[in-house]
């Protein structure tokens, strides 16, 4: 990185900070520090949800995604405008009658305060594992390409999150986080329109839609009911109708977000325009990833994009293998580069077939070369991620953008990463007040006493979230671990607010017995893989409801037998 890229990159971050933090400061109660004085306007609502989601994760991972599987995976979004819909018409207007500092209040209402503990407590375990990860998912990046220490990563972007969150609570998170949307966007636009723009001088946007169709990476729609095909339009519609119904609907980090309304009609708005900007927003992204693939049809890249596995292979007794491994690479590249020139000639269809052989002749090659940096790994005793997916986007950033351009990018990354973060410490140290310290530990505390409590508990979940992104290890995929992470508990917890909502003669210890049952059960399913992760939400939600049916129905046949 040059001087430029640094005056860019340190000059967005410290001007992001330093505003959330000076424009918010001072908040004299815990209404205003938790759900910012309710003056949002449905703008500020949507971006503030959107940035919230959209963490470092989708910038670095969703790209990488694209690069290797295509634009398959947009169709997990498919039932985000669905959730919206449904939220805007049950959920906010009990919330705003209600009156409620957490998603989690309202089940105390409904049932009872143990309820209301489990449930904010599964909350809290899965979100404070994931506000690990959107720390570490940019660190553990940037460490391995810029050379940067992890650990020092981690804690600079966890404290500068800490910084501004403390200080000014929603509305410094709702603030910032419409700059860093605003970054973002520039960010992410600019980097599309100049991988055009790399592209040889015959490959126009059109024919490079034609190469990565005939390389099958445009196949977005998958109507197959086959249970092995992890992203179909059915588990987008039906899994991710329920995983955007429990994230939106039921978990803080997000309900936080709209809580902070100035009215109904601005919460309704505020996730409306959400839910109509996420499906684009998404398929944008992983558009960006399928344009790294058509522009790498053209120039070299590396046999693994990961530059510290690289580093291990060639440093290890496996160095000859892998540079024959790099010689057939460019061999496989420059046959497939031909071949893709003949297909854009003639639109001769019968290319397609000789492509996709090229494109299956190269993964086999980079999988061989992924067993030999394992085997180095394996005999150093070095832990090397040899999964390049998280690494394509960045390595393109770092190799082909302009002076400037890379510090830009680089802020919209780390950018991403602080917006989610600091929407989620928000919402755990929010939970961790109201619903378990207020109600079960101080509860006879005043406003500065439980406003202090936040700020502290802001704190504490800020070092917990470093201390996991400290120690965390790098997934398959981590926008996949993230939704993993999530769907193993959101189903669950969205069975209960239906429960809550729709099923009045259920009682609290039935849920409440019903939800420990369930989330064994779910952990065990996720361990033994009995189903693609999307649809642990759809299976979570009804068996929690329907054992807590069975469970109430056998009490209240009891309670008459009894009474007889």
């Amino acid at each position: 990185m040059e001087l430029l890229d640094w005056i860019v990159l340190l000059g967005t971050l410290f001007t992001i900070v330093i505003y959330g933090s000076w424009k918010t400061r001072g908040s004299k109660n815990v209404h205003d520090f938790i759900q910012g004085g309710n003056d949002a306007k449905w703008w500020t609502i949507g971006l503030s949800v959107m940035a919230t989601q959209a963490s470092a994760i989708t910038f670095l991972s969703t790209p990488g995604q694209a690069f290797n599987d295509g634009m398959g995976f947009v169709q997990f979004y498919f039932g985000v405008p669905i959730a919206m819909i449904i939220i805007c018409m049950v959920f906010i207007p009990l919330y705003h009658r209600l009156k409620v500092y957490t998603a989690y209040e309202f089940l105390e209402n409904r049932f009872d305060l143990k309820t209301r503990s489990l449930t904010a407590s599964l909350f809290l375990i899965q979100r404070g594992l994931s506000a690990g990860i959107t720390i570490y998912a940019p660190a553990i990046i940037l460490s391995a390409v810029l050379g940067w220490n992890l650990n020092i990563l981690n804690i600079i972007i966890g404290l500068l999150v800490i910084i501004y969150t403390v200080s000014g609570g929603t509305k410094a998170v709702s603030m910032t986080q419409k700059h860093q949307m605003a970054v973002i966007f520039i960010g992410m636009f600019t980097a599309f329109f100049l991988i055009i723009s790399y592209l040889p001088d015959n490959i126009t946007f059109t024919k490079a839609l034609d190469i990565a169709g005939a390389s099958g990476k445009m196949n977005m729609l998958d109507f197959s009911f086959n249970l092995k095909n992890r992203y179909t339009v059915w588990s987008g519609l039906i899994g991710g109708t329920f995983l955007a119904l429990s994230y939106f609907g039921t978990d803080q980090s997000q309900v936080q977000r709209y809580l902070s309304g100035k009215s109904i009609k601005e919460m309704q708005m505020g996730l409306l325009f959400n839910g109509l900007l996420k499906v684009p927003m998404q398929f944008f992204i992983l558009l960006v990833g399928v344009m790294v693939f058509v522009f790498y049809q053209f120039n070299t890249s590396p046999i693994n994009f990961n530059p510290a596995a690289e580093k291990t292979v060639l440093n290890s007794p496996y160095a000859e293998d892998y540079k024959a491994l790099e010689k057939k690479q460019n061999e496989i590249f420059n046959n497939k580069k031909d071949l893709v020139n003949s297909y854009i000639e003639t639109k001769n269809v019968k290319y397609i077939k000789d492509i996709n052989l090229a494109n299956e002749a190269d993964k086999n090659n980079r999988e061989v070369a992924k067993e030999l940096i394992q085997k180095a790994s394996d005999d150093t005793l070095v832990s090397v991620e040899t999964n390049d997916k998280d690494y394509v986007f960045i390595h393109f950033i770092l190799n082909n953008l302009p002076r400037g351009l890379i510090g830009l990018l680089l802020a919209v990354i780390l950018s991403a990463a602080m917006s989610s973060t600091a929407g989620e410490l928000n919402a755990l140290a929010s939970t961790t007040t109201m619903d378990l310290y207020k109600r079960s530990i101080f509860k006879d505390g005043d406003e500065t006493h439980y406003l202090n409590a936040t700020k502290w508990f802001t704190m504490a979940w800020g070092f917990i979230a470093i201390s996991i992104a400290c120690i965390a290890y790098l997934a398959d995929n981590l926008i996949q671990l993230v939704n993993i992470i999530g769907s193993i508990f959101y189903g669950n917890v969205l069975g209960i607010f239906l429960l809550a909502f729709f099923f009045k003669f259920v009682k609290a210890n039935a849920v409440f017995i019903a939800a420990l049952i369930t989330q064994a059960i779910i952990i065990i399913g996720w361990w033994y893989d009995w189903m693609p992760y999307l649809w642990l939400n759809l299976f979570g939600c009804m068996l929690v409801m329907g054992i807590a049916l069975i469970i109430q129905v056998i009490n209240d046949t009891n309670e008459r037998i009894t009474s007889k």
